[in-house]
């Protein structure tokens, strides 16, 4: 395995010099946001998507120091119900495809996205229980209609390009749990994997390792971002928190750098099962922890995952 960071990170600072912050801090590999939520501060898309020499002196900046780019993130909701919106994230799709493509890139990262709950709704609409009939109605609606039509297509395209699509399991999206994860793969082939972050598993009261098992080789990339749950107020309010994210002492959950949700038993239990389902590829630093700096959060994430990340292929069973 290799450690990297979602380099949105350090989005106020020059792709050079963040690059070379991610090189100094001995990281091997870097995700890359290309559009949509993440932003593109780092990356000129259509800049490089008009010029192959471009694309190569941007290519080069990255492995002259050694590191290698693991994905290129793109997060959005291309089947979002405003057409403007919906117009925006797929183009941005699409693009992030292509480059993936010229950069030698396999994985390209998003949302599943949400469509509204029936043709005529205006904002999205993530139902979370299947009573009045009407959730029900809607699901069905959003995966028959909009969900499963627009990725199918979207997996052929990705395939003709040579990538493979990562959806991060996300509440507020389709995908958003080990089962839609699989249900959206049955559907629309093996193109479509996950961007595994635990994160968003532990607050829905998932048992990341056991989701890991499950997916297998449908993991395409994975997020180290931790997660604390906050027993005293979940114990009031439950999961389902609408509070700001700036409201740390009042919400049942907030996201934390790794090792500050969960301790290293988990971690490393984390790593060792990613082994045993195959995954050997990248770690990427994820740090939206409200509580610490950009610098802290990320070194933080560092020194933990360094003692913890399997680095070397496993030999021979000698005692076997």
């Amino acid at each position: 395995m290799k450690l990297g960071v979602f380099a949105v990170l350090f989005s106020q600072q020059s792709l050079d010099d963040a690059l070379d912050y991610i090189c100094d801090s001995g990281l091997e590999a870097v995700e890359l946001g290309c559009g949509a939520y993440p932003g593109d501060a780092h990356v000129p898309v259509d800049e490089l998507l008009a010029s192959k020499a471009t694309v190569r002196e941007f290519k080069k900046k990255i492995t002259d120091r050694g590191l290698v780019i693991s994905a290129l993130s793109c997060h959005g909701n291309p089947i979002h119900p405003d057409p403007a919106h919906a117009k925006r994230d797929h183009e941005s799709h699409r693009k992030t495809v292509r480059l993936a493509e010229r950069l030698g890139v396999k994985t390209v990262v998003n949302f599943s996205g949400c469509p509204g709950g029936g043709p005529k709704d205006k904002v999205p609409n993530w139902i979370t229980c299947p009573w009045p009939p009407d959730f029900e109605e809607a699901v069905k609606w959003q995966w028959e209609a909009r969900l499963i039509p627009y990725w199918k297509k979207e997996a052929k395209f990705a395939k003709n390009h040579g990538v493979r699509i990562g959806f991060e399991m996300h509440p507020g999206f389709c995908v958003f749990n080990t089962q839609t994860m699989l249900a959206i793969r049955k559907e629309c082939g093996p193109t479509i994997g996950a961007n595994f972050d635990p994160s968003h598993l532990f607050w829905q009261g998932m048992d990341p390792l056991v989701s890991i098992k499950a997916l297998g080789n449908a993991i395409f990339h994975v997020h180290a971002k931790d997660c604390r749950i906050d027993p005293q107020n979940t114990a009031l309010t439950g999961v389902l928190d609408t509070k700001h994210y700036g409201d740390e002492l009042n919400r049942a959950w907030i996201f934390r750098t790794v090792g500050y949700g969960h301790g290293e038993g988990f971690w490393r239990d984390f790593v060792s099962m990613l082994r045993t389902v195959g995954y050997d590829g990248v770690l990427s630093i994820e740090h939206e922890d409200s509580l610490m700096s950009v610098n802290e959060g990320f070194q933080k994430a560092v020194a933990f995952l360094k003692n913890i990340i399997l680095t070397e292929k496993t030999g021979g069973m000698w005692w076997a």
